[in-house]
């Protein structure tokens, strides 16, 4: 495609109460999830990526094309140039408590102020990635990329991150653990050795419960299923709302966590009690403040341990 004109693309920042549009800017990348089912490859189906918006990411895109960071229904906050080709960066496994490893390098131009257009012109329900259609939103990409000043579109793109190291000293009460889980998890995901991804239900019996009788809850303190809630951890018996300590939402895997983190909130809510929110697909843990709207706190993935795992451990160790 000419220099003229190019293909157009729309990435979401995130959500208004947890963007994450400021890690694109910089470090000069656009990002989807979920990224916790690997990097993507041909021979994957689109539903092991919750849609087919990391195909097109990794396959649709080319270098060239114009990115728009979007903000809501008709708002963008930046336009860029993709700069590179698919990357899976793992050290974006947790942005704002998302997984959001599938990558392309962008040189992005910061607007000075947000741009809305008139009317929704990415969709009443935009997607996370999507080519766009709009003339209006076409016509202004393709003007803004070749008027000047043009010097961004050469600049030199911004240092990653680098990947956190991984725990040197596992506690000793994972050990059994962790040797099952790494067994486990790249068989789930072959499909052709495995067949279909384990139940949620599989996931509880086989890793989740486990991992909390490492962490010393006892099992008269794990509720598998009390009152609709996958699992219910308790401080003390008996097993009552008060006596909640913290709820376990489970996914199967490749599914997004914000459904089950919604999922879990209104659990509480018909309890009648705040506590802390762990949504997981047995392998990784997320878990949300109950004290602070439910902002993400901490995060660890049992198959590639990390410093910050401790966080995690040290919240949902019985005390």
């Amino acid at each position: 495609m000419s220099a003229l004109f190019r293909s157009v693309w729309q990435v979401s920042g995130g959500p208004a109460n947890r963007s994450y549009a400021d890690v694109f800017l910089k470090y000069g990348v656009a990002l989807i999830g979920p990224g916790d089912t690997g990097a993507w490859y041909a021979g994957l189906k689109d539903e092991d990526y919750e849609g087919h918006y990391v195909r097109h990411l990794a396959t649709e895109m080319s270098k060239g094309d114009i990115l728009l960071l979007r903000k809501g229904l008709s708002t963008i906050q930046a336009l860029g140039l993709v700069a590179g080709d698919y990357e899976y960066l793992s050290q974006f496994d947790d942005v704002n408590g998302w997984d959001l490893q599938h990558a392309r390098r962008v040189r992005w131009f910061p607007l000075p102020a947000n741009y809305t257009f008139h009317g929704s012109v990415f969709g009443a329900s935009p997607p996370r990635l999507s080519r766009v259609t709009s003339p209006d939103v076409l016509d202004y990409a393709n003007r803004f990329v070749n008027s000047p000043p043009t010097d961004w579109q050469l600049a030199s793109l911004p240092e990653l991150p680098l990947g956190e190291p991984a725990l040197q000293e596992v506690p000793d009460y994972l050990q059994a653990l962790l040797a099952q889980v790494a067994d486990l998890s790249p068989l789930y995901w072959n499909r052709t050795a495995f067949g279909d991804h384990p139940t949620e239900d599989e996931l509880l019996a086989h890793l989740v419960v486990p991992f909390l009788r490492a962490l010393g809850w006892q099992p008269e303190q794990i509720g598998v299923k009390w009152r609709k809630i996958d699992v219910c951890v308790f401080d003390r018996l008996p097993r009552t709302p008060e006596h909640c300590r913290f709820v376990v939402e489970a996914k199967r895997l490749g599914e997004g966590i914000e459904g089950a983190r919604m999922q879990a909130k209104g659990y509480l809510d018909e309890l009648g009690v705040t506590r802390d929110i762990v949504v997981t697909d047995g392998i990784r843990y997320r878990v949300y403040r109950g004290d602070n709207e439910f902002e993400p706190l901490a995060y660890a993935n049992l198959a590639d341990l990390k410093h910050s795992a401790l966080a995690v451990l040290d919240k949902l160790k019985r005390p």
